[in-house]
């Protein structure tokens, strides 16, 4: 190479290298829209939201507690015939019959498949949901939401429907 030449590499060397910074840059960025940010699966809730208020959410849970046990009853999360089903107790082993129960079944950070569950059927403390049909299989997260009276508690649970016993509180 001559001594003309070397001057000359340069400058092509910095517009190529600067080209490639911008298009990486709008890679970046259109990866980003097509995988935007979800929604936290934590108590049904903005992550904002959850962040803000997490000790209110965890007094509330210590104060439901004192009063109220709830216990996940359904056998087994089946893929097919999904049927959700939580028993709602007092301290001294009454039923509670009149609680508010919403629930919401989603994939761990996907939330295009969330499947929400209100009006249950109460018998004897069990409130039990319509069964459902899960489009996929695998791990979900059957997030609830309890109201009774002034006392309120979100109840988390992670199950698999490939392994039915495979449940975490």
């Amino acid at each position: 190479m001559s001594k003309e030449n070397k001057g000359r590499i340069w400058p092509y060397a910095i517009v190529v290298s600067i080209l490639l910074i911008v298009a990486a840059s709008i890679a970046t960025i259109m990866v980003a829209l097509e995988n935007p940010v979800e929604m936290s699966d934590h108590n049904m809730q903005e992550y904002h939201t959850y962040d803000n208020n997490v000790n209110a959410f965890i007094r509330a849970k210590i104060v439901f507690d004192k009063y109220y046990s709830i216990a996940y009853v359904s056998e087994k999360l089946d893929q097919d015939n999904a049927v959700v089903a939580y028993k709602v107790t007092d301290k001294g082993g009454n039923v509670i019959d009149d609680a508010r129960i919403n629930i919401m079944i989603t994939r761990p950070g996907d939330h295009n498949t969330d499947i929400p569950l209100d009006n249950p059927m109460v018998q004897d403390g069990v409130y039990t949901f319509n069964a459902v049909k899960l489009p996929k299989s695998g791990r979900w997260n059957l997030i609830a939401h309890i109201v009774i009276g002034e006392h309120e508690r979100y109840y988390n649970l992670k199950a698999d429907t490939r392994n039915p016993n495979t449940f975490e509180y």
